[in-house]
């Protein structure tokens, strides 16, 4: 069934922290271009964040509770931005849809609203950058 009650905007200080993270994603691929691996991107993006003041997490352990359980499954997300933003890396030749349900799915498992999926293997970043919001 589908929830009829209508959600919340997305606060300003989680809209403000990822337009500082989209800049930043600018920043990092003007710098480095498309082609590099993806830890590389996730250590230049923390890097950028962070000389903005933001706090940056890197491969947060995300447990799933199951069956009244929390487990480790072994999954992380690549970066957690002053704990109100999720952002997912990708340098792939093409973005497929499991990658949104992934990040999707980051997001109701951690209670957060708004996440990045941002690939940079592009050779225009605005075309590798997804914002999704629940």
């Amino acid at each position: 069934m589908f929830d009829s009650q209508p959600q919340q905007p997305i606060p300003d200080e989680v809209d403000d922290i990822a337009r500082m993270a989209v800049d930043a994603a600018y920043r990092v691929h003007s710098a480095l271009g498309p082609g590099l691996l993806e830890r590389v991107y996730e250590v230049c993006l923390a890097h950028e964040l962070r000389k903005r003041g933001l706090t940056v997490e890197t491969q947060v352990d995300l447990p799933v509770i199951y069956d009244g359980i929390r487990l480790d499954a072994g999954m992380r997300v690549d970066l957690r931005v002053d704990g109100r933003l999720l952002i997912e890396l990708k340098a792939v030749e093409m973005m497929h849809s499991v990658h949104k349900a992934q990040l999707l799915t980051y997001l109701k498992l951690t209670g957060h609203r708004l996440g990045l999926l941002i690939n940079f293997n592009v050779p225009l970043i605005r075309d590798g950058i997804e914002r999704l919001a629940l």
